[in-house]
């Protein structure tokens, strides 16, 4: 029994070094299109969505053999956003440095494999605020928020990857301050990022 349990131990070892040696890792540009939304504990408001713009560079780790593997992401953000109060429209534009993390899952379809694979991603983003915190003398952005991804997508010809995801914010974007009619009101952002990316 123990001399199987050692053999077993020795194949898993060479299975996954074996696998580790042949995993691909990957650079790439990424830019796209980021629609954005707030969600507000507060009743009162309706955000609408807006266009903004993203752009960065990335790193893919694969294995090859189970498509199981990550991509990280550095990336500039423009988050543009809308809401009415009290039948009054504020605009916010927000300069982000965006962090995502995503385990990725590419699907192995034999026959197009070369020419379309799809995949599936999740993970966290970290988000770094760099334009203005306050602002409209009412309202303030978080230096720092988080956001959980759920996305898809389809790499062509081994080198282009297209894909889409939805984040929703996990910690406060932004909130009021001073004391007004609407004191302690918080957003969340919720958005949808399509992205195209060449890998190297």
């Amino acid at each position: 029994m123990k001399k199987i349990s050692i053999i077993l131990a020795i194949m898993i070892a060479s299975v996954a070094s074996s696998l580790t040696a042949s995993a691909q890792f990957r650079f790439g540009l990424k830019a796209g299109v980021a629609m954005n939304s707030l969600h507000f504990s507060g009743s009162d408001f309706d955000a609408s969505n807006r266009a903004g713009f993203t752009g960065g560079a990335m790193v893919e780790f694969t294995v090859p053999v189970i498509g199981l593997g990550f991509d990280l992401s550095a990336m500039y953000v423009r988050r543009n956003t809308q809401w009415l109060e009290n039948n009054n429209l504020t605009k916010d534009n927000r300069d982000y440095i965006d962090i995502p993390l995503n385990l990725k899952w590419k699907i192995n379809v034999p026959i197009i494999n070369n020419i379309a694979r799809p995949y599936l991603m999740t993970g966290p983003t970290f988000s770094f605020l760099t334009s203005k915190q306050s602002f409209d003398n009412a309202w303030k952005n978080r230096k720092f928020d988080t956001a959980w991804n759920f996305g898809f997508g389809v790499e062509l010809i081994k080198h282009l990857q297209l894909s889409a995801s939805y984040s929703i914010g996990m910690t406060k974007a932004l909130k009021t301050i001073g004391a007004s009619s609407t004191a302690n009101i918080e957003g969340h952002n919720r958005y949808w990022t399509v992205t195209a990316a060449y890998l190297f």
